[in-house]
């Protein structure tokens, strides 16, 4: 197995720069991961697809006003800085303060030890929140560092939301247009630095749709870093390192997995990530998912990996080389992911966190 053996040509005009005009009316690739027969249909076409009694789980996490845009204290210069993961086992956080890993730029003028401190503004043009590089991150890379984050505010929360922007990822150019359509309807605990793009595509009155078809609907959360959408450098694939996130599952979701597989059911996951999740908290000494809150996974899914919880996947077109290719290339074949993505290609669909999705099932 070779990282090569996962790229493929992506004309750049398909890279999707702005949400579908309806989220349930993009287009929807439905893939058979055992033959890879494919379907092209319509995304709200997904209620043909779920039987009564299957369980879809989502990623409920809801993505932080992360990028931060301000000056460098004393120079005046411009800086940016966007927050990966906060980090508590530092020093107390407070109302006014926490610490947080995060990529800086640029790199060369915010090194931990000179001092560094980015300040940034609100809409009236007073400083509401500052940035102090403290330390360098661990297995720092491009410009990761650890900053400590303070405000004069009531609280941090506040302050980030009122100079912080939505990050959209690297690909997406001069997006201008409701930040909301880069979060799920169902999101709910800030705690991402990215989306759980495969959920997009759901509306209120589609959740409602599948409920009434009789499918149950259950949640986790997976803290979403930039590290799931990062490339693969390394030749061989085995040598690539995940970095830590962290997640959580309910104990009501853990009932409603076990009631779907003791009715013979389908436990469909809605994202990568709510399958790492599901993966992450399966316990082999015992046969079952096991319950947890903010544990640490850095799952590697790749082909030749076991599924032991879920049996289809709602997912969109992923980056070239990148482990979430593997994932869902683990879930069926290499041969039958590669297969559909050229279709997709062929029949123009919008690829990535804007563009269209897949039902591998």
């Amino acid at each position: 197995m070779k990282t090569s053996d996962y790229e493929y040509e992506l004309p750049p005009e398909l890279i999707a720069q702005e949400p579908a005009a309806e989220r349930d009316g993009c287009r929807l690739l439905v893939m058979d991961r055992a033959t890879g027969a494919l379907e092209d249909r319509i995304f709200r076409d997904i209620v043909d697809y779920i039987e009564p009694g299957d369980l879809l789980v989502v990623n409920e996490t809801r993505v932080l006003p992360a990028r931060l845009l301000g000056a460098k204290r004393g120079t005046g210069g411009a800086a940016e800085v966007l927050l990966l993961r906060e980090v508590f086992d530092r020093e107390p956080k407070t109302s006014h303060t926490a610490i947080w890993e995060a990529l800086v730029k640029p790199g060369k003028r915010l090194k931990p030890g000179s001092g560094a401190i980015v300040d940034f503004a609100d809409a009236q043009g007073n400083v509401a929140l500052s940035a102090e590089v403290v330390d360098w991150a661990s297995g720092a890379t491009r410009g990761e560092r650890v900053v400590r984050l303070s405000t004069e505010l009531p609280s941090l929360d506040e302050a980030l939301h009122a100079v912080g922007h939505t990050p959209l990822p690297p690909y997406i150019k001069d997006y201008s247009g409701d930040e909301e359509l880069y979060q799920t309807v169902y999101s709910r605990r800030e705690s991402s630095a990215a989306a759980p793009t495969a959920g997009l595509h759901f509306t209120p009155e589609l959740i409602e749709q599948l409920r009434a078809k009789g499918a149950a609907w259950e949640t986790v959360e997976l803290e979403v870093g930039l590290d799931t959408f990062r490339i693969v450098d390394e030749d061989d694939p085995t040598e690539h390192q995940m970095h830590t996130e962290f997640y959580t599952v309910p104990e009501r979701t853990v009932k409603a997995i076990e009631q779907a597989k003791a009715a013979g059911k389908r436990v469909i996951a809605v994202g990568t990530t709510s399958v790492r999740s599901l993966e992450s908290a399966w316990n082999a000494e015992t046969g079952r998912v096991e319950p947890c809150e903010r544990a640490a996974t850095s799952l590697y899914l790749l082909p030749g990996s076991e599924f032991h919880v879920i049996d289809g996947l709602i997912t969109n077109f992923h980056v070239p080389r990148s482990t979430l290719m593997m994932l869902v290339s683990a879930f069926s074949t290499r041969e039958n992911i590669m297969a559909a993505y050229e279709h997709a290609v062929a029949e123009r669909y919008r690829f990535f966190s804007f563009g269209d999705a897949m039902f591998v099932h």
